[in-house]
């Protein structure tokens, strides 16, 4: 069954890679980016500062860096112990049939790191700020899921590595939401 389940995942991966075109690669390169959003989490910090005050910017900007490093350290503790499971852009059978546009390739990618950063990210933005911004957690939910979608563009993500990403994120950023909602009563409130 998970052979099955791998072979579905590799067939889709194809399928979504090879929608791609050289006249869209460039854009795709600047999505999958991590420092292409960096202006969209000085616009957040701003909106948090604006709206809940320097403390709360301050608790916020640590409990983002540990949220950030502890989503890394899982990512690179499944993709480099748990599962090791090669990229799309490591596999013999999928060269020449499949697109490979990132400038490179790491060895492993389950699950994807940009995904649950992406995701995380979002969904604690979105959160903390729905009482003031109702609709930006849609905004960003769709930002994180077209960075998600970007790593499949430039090859080295298979959907599953996404949706496992982006649902570990998700989970991630709801969790680091509540703690810094709960440290935020205790402690400044």
């Amino acid at each position: 069954m998970l052979d099955q389940l791998l072979q579905y995942d590799k067939e889709l991966f194809l399928f979504l890679n090879n929608l791609g075109s050289s006249t869209w690669d460039g854009l795709w390169l600047i999505i999958t980016n991590k420092f292409t959003f960096i202006p969209l989490y000085a616009i957040l910090l701003f909106f948090i500062y604006k709206r809940l005050g320097l403390k709360v910017l301050l608790l916020t900007i640590l409990i983002v860096a540990i949220m950030i490093a502890f989503t890394d350290q899982i990512t690179n503790l499944f993709k480099y112990i748990i599962v090791k499971r090669p990229r799309p852009c490591r596999e013999e059978e999928l060269q020449g049939i499949m697109r490979f546009v990132a400038p490179r390739c790491g060895r492993y990618g389950f699950f994807s790191g940009h995904s649950a950063n992406s995701m995380a990210a979002a969904v604690f933005a979105g959160l903390l700020l729905k009482p003031y911004y109702k609709k930006l957690i849609f905004i960003l939910l769709f930002w994180s899921a077209t960075v998600a979608y970007s790593r499949i563009y430039v090859g080295v993500h298979y959907p599953l590595d996404i949706i496992c990403g982006m649902t570990f994120g998700a989970l991630t950023g709801y969790g680091f939401y509540k703690l810094q909602r709960y440290l935020r009563q205790r402690f400044i409130s």
